[in-house]
């Protein structure tokens, strides 16, 4: 019941250093380190003085030891680590309400992190040829409810029950930028009660 290849879905490409970006704000989530580490080393190679104008937020994967986390990187203006993905997307909030012409945006995590960094920098007037992503880690969704609005995380079936409504929704393939979420529709409107397998597919 899922339909694929929606151009909606979005495409994310392997991160890659902007040397010509003034400032730099990187954002990674768990897995994410080991992509903003390669471009911090592009960086380097490249313009090293930009390394001195690059800020990175970091959220840690559980039990990660060490005060950064595996995050630290020679040269860098800041490192900060958040113990979650919203208490990072609300300093990043504030960060760009302050930052400056020619920032560079990086973000690295799973699809859910990066939607919802990207609806951030958008309503900040961010252009997108100034943001950069690449997914990694978890294939979960965030499904947004047609029905009642609400979103459901971490949704790793083709059917969930919404958060809000309790309805059973069917995650759809398309995708939202301005929800930063991927449409969940009810599945048993027809036939309530009949629901079809529910399976684990966004693992």
């Amino acid at each position: 019941m899922l339909v694929t290849g929606i151009k909606s879905k979005p495409v994310y490409a392997p991160l890659a250093a902007d040397s010509g970006g003034r400032y730099h704000l990187m954002l990674g989530l768990g897995v994410g380190r080991e992509p903003l580490l390669r471009v911090l080393g592009e960086l380097r190679e490249a313009a090293p003085d930009a390394l001195g104008r690059t800020q990175v937020f970091y959220v840690p994967n559980p039990g990660d030891a060490g005060p950064g986390a595996g995050m630290e990187f020679p040269g860098i203006a800041g490192l900060r680590l958040f113990p979650d993905a919203t208490a990072l997307l609300a300093e990043f909030r504030n960060v760009l309400d302050r930052s400056l012409m020619g920032t560079r945006l990086y973000v690295a995590g799973p699809e859910s992190f990066i939607g919802l960094a990207m609806k951030i920098a958008l309503s900040f007037n961010l252009n997108k040829d100034e943001i950069r992503a690449e997914e990694c880690g978890t294939l979960a969704r965030r499904v947004h409810c047609v029905h009642c609005r609400a979103e459901t995380e971490e949704v790793r079936t083709n059917i969930v029950r919404c958060t809000g409504c309790g309805r059973w929704l069917l995650v759809r393939d398309h995708y939202s930028r301005r929800l930063a979420a991927y449409m969940g529709v009810m599945v048993d409107a027809e036939a309530p009660g009949e629901l079809p397998p529910i399976q684990e597919v966004f693992l």
